[in-house]
């Protein structure tokens, strides 16, 4: 897959239905949120220009939940740099939400996520 170059820099390019990350959250049985932690925190540190989330925090994340708990709580947060990024300033820290969601069903968590990435690439 490509990068997309916004403003100068490099992000990753990590675009996926939403649906898609449900689904494989669930038939995978979590397993594949741990890839998808891994990718999501590359995106994210290269859209906010620093490391927010580091590689440790995105694998434990997976398989640890008090720090899938953390995870969502930090990608909330940077949220709104995201929103900045696509043009969205309305787009708020949704870590509360993400950590409710992450806590009870955290591929849903997962699923919002990526909707909000997708933006990136559109």
């Amino acid at each position: 897959m490509s990068d997309t170059n916004t403003g100068g820099q490099r992000i990753p390019y990590f675009k996926n239905d939403p649906f898609i990350v449900l689904l494989l959250g669930f038939v995978t049985c979590g397993l594949y949120l741990i890839y998808w932690n891994i990718k999501m925190a590359e995106v994210i540190n290269a859209v906010v220009e620093k490391q927010v989330i580091t590689p440790p925090v995105a694998i434990f994340s997976g398989c640890c939940f008090p720090v899938n708990l953390y995870f969502y709580y930090l990608v909330g947060q940077n949220l709104e740099v995201i929103g900045r990024k696509v043009g969205n300033p309305t787009l708020q820290d949704q870590s509360v939400l993400l950590i409710v969601l992450g806590f009870v069903a955290p591929m849903v968590s997962a699923m919002i996520v990526q909707g909000e990435i997708n933006k990136l690439y559109n």
